[in-house]
């Protein structure tokens, strides 16, 4: 038999677990403000980058631009190594610091002083084992390190009241 205690400490655990739900619910809602192939694409890359960055902060960002999800060891978006960066015209992967990163295949697009991107036509991209040396050196040359145990933890950064289409405009 249940006593009214453990009714109230499943109760008070249950409560807790559904509000950790609701960053996850958020970012659901950035989502399908999406096309449709697009927003598979997203949870794609998502779900591979949270396999590949088990620790991870994972900082949500639904701005003017784009949609990202960053992930890094620590809270702070500076730390981040990568992120992710959804628009209408579709998902790139950023390199924080990208501009210093060893890129021998030539892969990293843009041309400003910190910040590099690939182009993610599917998820399975991040599986090349080119893509993976840079996902690598990016964490490699990370000054703080990725938590050793943990799991990922989400957290919403920032929301903007007006944006950019989330789906190309059709003539």
């Amino acid at each position: 038999m249940v006593t009214p205690q453990r009714q109230r400490s499943r109760k008070g655990r249950m409560q807790k677990a559904r509000s950790a739900t609701e960053p996850e619910r958020q970012v659901r809602s950035f989502i399908t403000k999406f096309a449709p192939a697009h927003q598979s694409l997203i949870r794609s890359v998502r779900k591979a980058l949270r396999r590949r960055f088990p620790t991870a902060f994972e900082l949500a960002y639904d701005n003017y631009n784009f949609f990202v999800l960053g992930y890094g060891p620590t809270e702070r978006p500076s730390d981040c190594v990568v992120s992710m960066a959804a628009g209408a015209n579709g998902v790139g992967l950023c390199f924080i610091r990208g501009a210093r990163l060893p890129d021998p295949h030539g892969l990293l697009l843009g041309a400003g002083n910190q910040t590099r991107f690939i182009r993610l036509p599917a998820a399975d991209v991040l599986t090349r084992p080119e893509v993976e040396s840079l996902m690598a050196a990016a964490v490699a040359r990370s000054t703080t390190p990725f938590r050793e145990k943990g799991r990922v933890t989400l957290i919403i950064r920032s929301v903007s009241a007006k944006q950019r289409p989330r789906r190309k405009q059709v003539d």
